[in-house]
Formats: C-alpha cells, structure tokens, sequence
C-alpha cells in the first residue's frame, strides 16, 4: 500500500548518509555545550529522543537532563544561566518548546535547536515530513545527537555502520506483528524504554490502537497484571544485561498466553541500537496500519468529529 509515511521511512538510510557525512554543525554545537549541565526539551516523539540524548551525552560524561517542554515551560526543571540547552522541534513550532527557547535567550543560555532542514535550527536533519507521524526526522535528530556526544568523548559504538543497519532493518519480512485481539505493549531496557515508548505512540498515530510502551521493570511491577492471553507483546533486545532482562520478562508473559515478539539487534552495541529498534517499530506501526486500512497519514484527522474536537488547541 502506498502512502507518504512509507515513502519517508524508506528513505532513512539515505538521509542517515548524508547527516552522519556531515559531522560539522554537531561538532559545533558540542563546543557550545561542552563543560555545562544539559537540560533537552521535547514533546511527544522529540522528547523520546531528549532520552535517547541524554543517554548518549552521559556516556560522554555530561549532566544531561531531559524534561518535558510543557513542564520546562510552566513550572518544572528548566535551564539557567550556568546550563545549555538542547531542543528538539521537527518543525520549530511547539507552544512550550518556544517559550522554553525564549527563555534561554533572555538568560544567555547556550542553545541548540535541532530541527528539520529549514525550520530555522542550529543543527538540521532532514528535509520536512508531510505525514504527521513523524519518522525521518526522529532517526534524523537521533543522528545528530550521537554525533554531539562523540564530539564530546562518547564511545557509541560504530556510528557509520547505522545507515547500513537501518537499511536492513527496512528490508526482508521484518517483525511481522498483526493487530492484536485487545492490546499491544511494548517494552524495553536502558534506553530502548524509550524505544518502547516510540512505537507505542506510532501505532497509536497510524492505526488508532491501545498501546503503551514501558521499561521492562515498570511493566513487571505492576502493569503485567493486566496483560491477558491473546494480547500481543513486543519485546526489544538491544542486548547486555538489560536485554536479557527484557526477553525474562517476555517469557513469563508468553507462559500467560500472550504472543510475544522478540526483536533483538545486538551488531551495534546497545546505543546504537536505537536506530534499527526504532525502525522495526516504525514498520509494526505501519503495517498494523496497512492491515487495519487506516490511513498513517493523516494523524486521525480523517475521522468525523476529530478536527472539531482537537483542532482549536494550540500545538
């Protein structure tokens, strides 16, 4: 089935080429970030890439704190004038990520933006998506943030071999989840919680299903009560001993009766994982969305009542 969120997810390992060939403007802003507490603020799947960020800045060694851009914005943790800040914006248009960055501008706050190619950032990934779900651009600024920290010390692992994995993460017969009878959970380990929680708002954009993506931990403690047989888990192994504790888990729900999909990528390391984990929930999104004939395009505005009822929010 054809449809524009295919065509930009197809296109990652071209754009991953061409950013991680373009190490200069990340080189830039680590120095700007360099010796300084770092504060990334995002929404939705740009704060699940501040986590994926602030994992690989403390590699390097930094004191990197991810918040949310409404809680940076009204009354949580926010940079001050000691601190740097990096901010994620597709494309440069959230509410709270703008007062967050005006902010920082009246205190002198080193900033930067990382966003897509001519939404005005400091560091650009890729040219701008015109599905709501966005994908390129998360593998994009994902990319630009591996780049910072290695600039800063950080040993990730084989940062030029990401476009190839990601290319075969596209091809061959992939995770092959189908829609489930009531749920579908994710989970993963370290950083690919945040994994989890990326595919988990996917499918929600594309094919309109219950979901939610949680750490391993936080799904045993509590949650995996209410997993039943016949739902479906989604199970990812970016590897050491985190990963093993995943796939622990995942048994003990597929003795319950639940289908579970192990996906492990273990030829990158466990950071760089990431990128091949994310593309394997990018695909179950779409394909589940494919199946269901939903369109992942439209980010749900298609169905009667849905524009009326959400379009006079501000972003």
């Amino acid at each position: 089935m054809s449809s524009e969120l295919r065509r930009t997810m197809d296109r990652q390992p071209e754009d991953l080429q061409r950013i991680l060939a373009d190490p200069g403007p990340a080189e830039a802003a680590a120095e700007r970030l360099r010796g300084r507490r770092v504060f990334l603020i995002g929404t939705g799947t740009s704060w699940h890439a501040c986590n994926h960020g602030g994992y690989f800045l403390r590699a390097a060694g930094l004191d990197a704190r991810p918040v949310e851009a409404f809680d940076a914005a009204i009354s949580g943790p926010h940079p001050g004038a000691d601190d740097a800040l990096i901010l994620l914006s597709h494309r440069n248009t959230k509410r709270y990520a703008t007062v967050v960055r005006e902010r920082a501008a009246a205190l002198g706050v080193p900033t930067v933006l990382i966003s897509g190619i001519g939404a005005g950032g400091d560091v650009e990934t890729v040219t701008g998506e015109t599905t709501a779900a966005f994908t390129a651009s998360h593998l994009g600024a994902l990319a630009r943030l591996a780049q910072i920290a290695t600039a800063l010390g950080a040993d990730l692992g084989p940062l030029p071999d990401v476009p190839v994995a990601v290319a075969a993460a596209l091809a061959g017969p992939g995770p092959q989840v189908t829609a489930p009878q009531r749920l579908l959970e994710y989970t993963g380990s370290g950083t690919n919680a945040w994994t989890a929680a990326e595919g988990a708002l996917k499918l929600r954009e594309t094919a309109y299903l219950p979901t939610q993506g949680l750490s391993a931990e936080q799904l045993y403690h509590g949650p995996s009560v209410a997993l039943q047989p016949g739902d479906a888990l989604v199970a990812l192994d970016g590897g050491g001993e985190g990963g093993e504790r995943v796939l622990e888990i995942a048994a003990g729900a597929e003795r319950f009766g639940v289908r579970v999909h192990r996906i492990s990528e273990h030829g990158l390391g466990e950071p760089l994982s990431v990128f091949p984990l994310t593309v394997a929930v990018q695909r179950i999104a779409l394909e589940i969305a494919e199946e269901l004939g939903t369109n992942p395009d439209s980010f749900g505005k298609d169905r009667p009542g849905a524009t009326d009822a959400w379009g006079s929010i501000a972003l």
